[in-house]
């Protein structure tokens, strides 16, 4: 049974405001992107159709071939883990970029930033769990390195990533998402400059990621059904 995209994002963004309602957050806080990622244009046409416009892909090659087949107006991040080689490509595409998880990446982002005159903005990737499956800053590197990356002239630092682990009880997410918007809070104490975006919170546990102060949740599954479902 083909999924029913318009209910689906219907029912998202109602989870999503009520969640900012029993939070105490402001409506229209939190932002939805709808994960694309191996969904054809024309299932994504679907969901524009039901007034969504920003969408994630997590790879570059796959969203170059679709993205000129989708309307201009559409707003698209990278979410998936960027490969130097990659950088030339996604720049242009993309306006942010979620899973920057090095300074060896940062400055190759720069680089080219500056050979393509942008101003990428990026998103840091943060292994708030220690998983050694998943890329990301440990929170320690984090720190450390915080001066080396806000000398960046191009690359505009908007805030922090993290994926929690794999878990049947949207709850246990919780705590990660406590530690990255802890986390978040002291580095901008500490280093002076603003961070103002969480991505976090997937199909499984957005509410609970909007509860903890996400300002992007990153729904694919919950909104296109099964990955490359048609």
């Amino acid at each position: 049974m083909e999924p029913n995209i318009a209910e689906n994002l219907h029912f998202v963004r109602s989870e999503i405001a009520e969640a900012e309602r029993t939070s105490g957050r402001p409506i229209g806080s939190v932002e939805l992107l709808a994960v694309s990622k191996t969904h054809p244009p024309e299932v994504i046409r679907q969901a524009v159709e039901a007034g969504q416009l920003l969408f994630g892909e997590n790879r570059v090659q796959e969203a170059k071939a679709k993205i000129p087949d989708l309307p201009v107006r559409l707003r698209w991040h990278l979410i998936g883990h960027l490969q130097s080689n990659k950088i030339r490509q996604a720049l242009p595409i993309f306006e942010m970029i979620h899973g920057v998880d090095s300074v060896e990446l940062i400055d190759d982002i720069e680089r080219v930033a500056r050979d393509l005159g942008l101003f990428p903005r990026l998103l840091l990737q943060v292994n708030v769990a220690g998983e050694s499956s998943k890329f990301g800053f440990t929170p320690e590197r984090l720190f450390s390195q915080v001066e080396q990356i806000s000398r960046a002239e191009r690359v505009e630092v908007e805030g922090l990533m993290t994926i929690p682990p794999l878990a049947s009880n949207p709850e246990n997410s919780r705590k990660y998402f406590v530690q990255l918007r802890e986390l978040r809070d002291r580095l901008e104490k500490e280093s002076r400059f603003p961070l103002p975006h969480l991505s976090m919170g997937m199909s499984g546990d957005y509410r609970i990621a909007v509860e903890e102060g996400a300002t992007l949740v990153r729904v694919g599954t919950a909104i296109f059904g099964e990955r490359g479902a048609k």
